[in-house]
């Protein structure tokens, strides 16, 4: 890579700044809508601003108190990953991985529904996508749905989820909104820090 690509200053790898976080990053890997690693995805680490991860460190805190550990699937994306998905949107349907991620809509459709945004809150480096596991068993928590389901179930306030999973998501949204983070309405699973330190600037440098 060009040396102009490496990391942006006030940026860093989340994992270095907050001991005891899980991670999967899921696009760099085969585990995601697209079926492939994402353009952008070298390495599988999550990288955000120094200032999402003083909160993390914040939230890791609180949901140990409630008996739960953070997994983040992702972190700061590179605009290039999200140039990526609007081609991949814009390609005939293989049916690869509808079934598990939009069951219910068409590809072209994710961005007109608000499931994936041509700018993303994510290239600002300061959003973050997690769930929580259980600390005493090390196993996920049940949500009442995966990372990146794009559907109606996915929404906070969805209808229809037992009522452990249910609970399981407000535990997740009032970690995060005690540790300053805004949730977003159609993904149980993302949250945006509220006082963000770039609100208007979109990032590329690739996650290396």
């Amino acid at each position: 890579m060009k040396p102009t690509e490496s990391m942006t200053d006030g940026f860093v790898f989340a994992d270095d700044l907050v001991p005891g976080l899980r991670w999967d990053a899921k696009y760099a890997t085969w585990d995601n809508f697209t079926g492939k690693p994402v353009d952008g995805y070298l390495v599988n680490r999550i990288v955000g601003t120094k200032a999402l991860c003083a909160a993390l460190e914040r939230a890791r805190d609180e949901a140990a108190s409630l008996g739960f550990g953070l997994l983040l699937w992702d972190g700061y994306r590179p605009q290039r990953a999200v140039d990526c998905f609007l081609r991949w949107s814009q390609q005939p349907e293989d049916g690869r991985t509808k079934s598990r991620h939009y069951p219910n809509i068409a590809r072209a459709e994710m961005f007109e529904k608000g499931y994936v945004a041509a700018r993303s809150g994510h290239s600002r480096g300061s959003t973050v996508d997690l769930t929580l596991y259980d600390l005493a068993t090390n196993e996920l928590v049940p949500m009442g749905g995966d990372h990146d389901l794009m559907d109606p179930v996915s929404h906070h306030g969805a209808q229809g989820l037992a009522p452990v999973e249910a609970r399981n998501r407000q535990h997740l949204r009032s970690v995060m909104e005690s540790c300053g983070f805004k949730a977003y309405e159609y993904e149980w699973w993302h949250y945006t820090l509220a006082d963000e330190p770039y609100p208007d600037t979109y990032f590329d440098f690739p996650i290396m």
